[in-house]
């Protein structure tokens, strides 16, 4: 069996099994390598950009299977860093909203060059166009994935939602902050029973037990199913099969698995809320948390 990360940062239920076996144990095994030289987990991000770039020169010649494998090898290189800079980040105390900011940009910023690089070498409009529109659809996913992902790890072990910070600094970070936390407005409600203490570690198993479902659905949004589905495509002979995938079949499961996540806030909220105990603690029947 695999076992969770000591830190704790990610739930075996809803993670990739590409990265549980794969990407995340080759991180782990460069984690103390890259803490006894200081390499920051800023520094991290910054060398997988530069393996996300060379992954996408070798696209540049897609049509050939050889290049196609090169940029397949390079990608993976690159998701093994973006999994390093979180563990150096956790494991030295030093995340921060920046580093998060640092680490979407250069995670967008690989796809759209790749995007980039293989609409040049188609050379048409329609190239140009199916580029620019599943890169901006990758960057909504994506965006909304992370804030999702985020709220189920917080959720699970109990911890009520922090109190809205005020925008700081640069435009981007908000930006990039206020898309990650949008979603935070529609669960208000919600994340309320996790602040009262007596109910927050029942609310949160029952949570966990629910939400593990549209989460493991969400799992196609990230970056690992992305990178094999444009070497599948660059391998068939046509890359425009990875913007349709994009665009089409991703935009849906998005849709889909959000509005399961806050279907699953809706009925627990009705379950747990459902009656108050004189002393204001949430007192909900054992068959309302069975089936709500």
């Amino acid at each position: 069996m695999t076992k969770a990360p000591p830190d704790g940062s990610r739930d075996r239920r809803i993670e990739d099994p590409t990265n549980l076996w794969i990407i995340h144990s080759a991180a782990r095994s460069l984690l103390p390598w890259a803490v006894a030289r200081g390499i920051s987990a800023n520094l991290v991000s910054v060398a997988g950009f530069v393996l996300g770039l060379m992954a996408a020169i070798a696209y540049a010649r897609w049509d050939d299977w050889r290049f196609a494998l090169v940029g397949l090898v390079l990608s993976i290189g690159w998701l093994i860093a973006d999994g390093l800079d979180g563990m150096v980040a956790r494991a030295t105390g030093t995340a921060s909203a920046i580093g998060r900011v640092l680490d979407g940009v250069c995670d967008h910023g690989v796809f759209i060059l790749i995007y980039v690089v293989i609409a040049g070498m188609i050379g048409t409009g329609e190239g140009w166009a199916w580029a620019l529109g599943a890169g901006a659809a990758h960057i909504v996913q994506s965006s909304l994935y992370e804030g999702e992902r985020a709220r189920f790890h917080r959720r699970i072990r109990g911890l009520p939602r922090a109190p809205a910070a005020q925008p700081a600094g640069s435009a981007v970070v908000r930006g990039y902050e206020w898309l990650t936390t949008s979603i935070d407005r529609f669960s208000i409600g919600f994340d309320a029973l996790f602040e009262d203490r007596a109910i927050a570690p029942a609310v949160a198993a029952a949570y966990g037990e629910r939400a593990a479902g549209p989460m493991r659905l969400m799992i196609l949004l990230t970056a690992n199913t992305r990178v094999w589905a444009i070497f599948l495509a660059c391998l068939v002979g046509d890359p425009r099969w990875f913007w349709w995938f994009e665009l089409v079949p991703l935009s849906i499961v998005t849709c889909a698995g959000v509005a399961w996540h806050r279907h699953v806030e809706a009925n627990l909220l009705r379950a747990f809320a459902g009656t108050v105990a004189p002393d204001s603690s949430f007192s909900i029947p054992s068959k309302d948390i069975n089936h709500p």
